[in-house]
């Protein structure tokens, strides 16, 4: 399963301490054996199941969204240079977890891809912090995860966590 991951997450690669690329890897390899999907389905399926029609797969959303973040982040750090601090391997496992939780939503229901019931009230961002919490993410990462949606718009986001939400919601609202 890990050969499969980093196939679909070569993005992967680019979180430069070992172990936290490595904690990032196992997340997901457990969230996809903990989902009715494989690493193939999420070439395929819609990236969202609220939007009808909606003809962009899961990962070309989720790879989009990791690369906007790291753009983002590195004109940032060009521009700003001393006056920002951006930790790019926190941004980074942080971008490419923040739906790994959507892999516990969803079910089969009559042959389709449906929104389970634990999914509808546990939404991505709390099943997705808990999986990073499992695999001994850093508060950082997990802080991300928590604060990348909706979710988070009443709390404090770390700058990174401002990159990746804004980075997730230019991949999302178009396709609207």
């Amino acid at each position: 399963m890990r050969s499969k991951v980093l196939k679909i997450w070569p993005e992967i690669e680019w979180i430069k301490d070992k172990d936290l690329r490595e904690k990032t890897l196992n997340a997901w390899v457990y969230a996809i054996e903990s989902s009715v999907l494989t690493p193939e389905d999420l070439e395929t399926i819609p990236f969202s199941l609220l939007i009808k029609n909606c003809n962009v797969s899961f990962m070309n959303h989720k790879r989009t969204c990791v690369q906007l973040a790291v753009d983002i982040a590195n004109k940032m750090k060009k521009n700003f240079g001393d006056a920002i601090k951006i930790d790019m391997d926190i941004l980074i496992s942080g971008a490419i977890l923040i739906d790994v939780g959507k892999l516990l939503e969803y079910e089969i229901q009559d042959g389709k891809l449906a929104t389970s019931n634990a999914g509808k009230i546990v939404r991505h961002p709390f099943s997705g912090l808990a999986i990073a919490y499992k695999f001994d993410l850093p508060a950082e990462v997990q802080h991300i995860i928590g604060t990348h949606s909706k979710e988070g718009d009443l709390g404090m986001r770390t700058v990174e966590s401002i990159i990746v939400h804004h980075a997730d919601f230019v991949s999302f609202e178009p396709f609207k």
